[in-house]
């Protein structure tokens, strides 16, 4: 090839005009633009009718939820209200128990709990008794722990052996000859009737079962309890 060749290179044909004033590229964009805008369009409807929803649920929830009789743990004027169904021989309520104080503790002032007792395992409505006892000497947060720690030692496959509850609440304040003797009192009878029918209206079949500003979990599990009481933190005090 000549210098000139390389210098010169054959012309190329110029682009033909478009026809009509719209380039197929223009095309293109417009279309484009309309899809992202329904996009965003139909993103706000779906999040407005998923917030009704959920505001919707949680007054619903509200009458089942709202018990004044109910163990409350943290300040009564916190923002963030979790409310557990629990049973004392559950392997999962023990379990979880840490981890509702660690968020408690790492936000301080602005998370409460109230406990509601379910005795869905066989004898545990023996353990609730004692539980509710031990709030008449304001030992029930003490009580709870000492029976969540002990809990391997007096549930064996499922099943509650109460008379092995007793030594565990030894050495935490607890006059016990007065635990036994207002355990069977008539108004604990009630809380637990109560607690059992609020239950029974939520569809709460199982424990733990939480509910957070009156929101049950989308899924149960640890990270669906810590992002929902996030999300509620985050709209509470923004």
């Amino acid at each position: 090839m000549s210098r000139k060749s390389r210098r010169n290179p054959k012309p190329q044909d110029p682009p033909s005009p478009s026809r009509g004033g719209i380039s197929r590229a223009g095309l293109f964009i417009a279309a484009g633009v309309a899809l992202l805008v329904a996009f965003i369009a139909g993103t706000l409807v779906y999040r407005s009718e998923r917030d009704q929803a959920v505001q919707e649920a949680a007054a619903r929830n509200a009458a089942q939820l709202a018990s004044a009789h109910a163990p409350l743990l943290g300040k009564p004027d916190a923002k963030v209200h979790i409310v557990e169904f629990l049973d004392p021989a559950c392997e999962t309520c023990a379990a979880f128990y840490p981890h509702v104080k660690k968020m408690m503790a790492d936000n301080p002032g602005r998370i409460r709990l109230s406990i509601r007792h379910v005795p869905f395992h066989q004898g545990s409505e023996h353990v609730v008794r004692i539980l509710e006892a031990a709030r008449g000497q304001d030992k029930y947060w003490e009580a709870l722990e000492a029976v969540f720690a002990s809990q391997d030692r007096w549930t064996v496959n499922h099943r509650v052996h109460p008379e092995r509850v007793w030594p565990f609440l030894e050495g935490i304040g607890l006059d016990l000859e007065r635990v036994r003797r207002d355990m069977n009192a008539a108004d604990i009878a009630a809380r637990i009737e109560k607690d059992t029918a609020d239950a029974q209206a939520l569809n709460v079949t199982k424990t733990p079962e939480y509910f957070v500003n009156g929101r049950p979990l989308p899924r149960f599990g640890l990270e669906e309890l810590q992002g929902l009481v996030k999300e509620e933190l985050r709209s509470a005090y923004r």
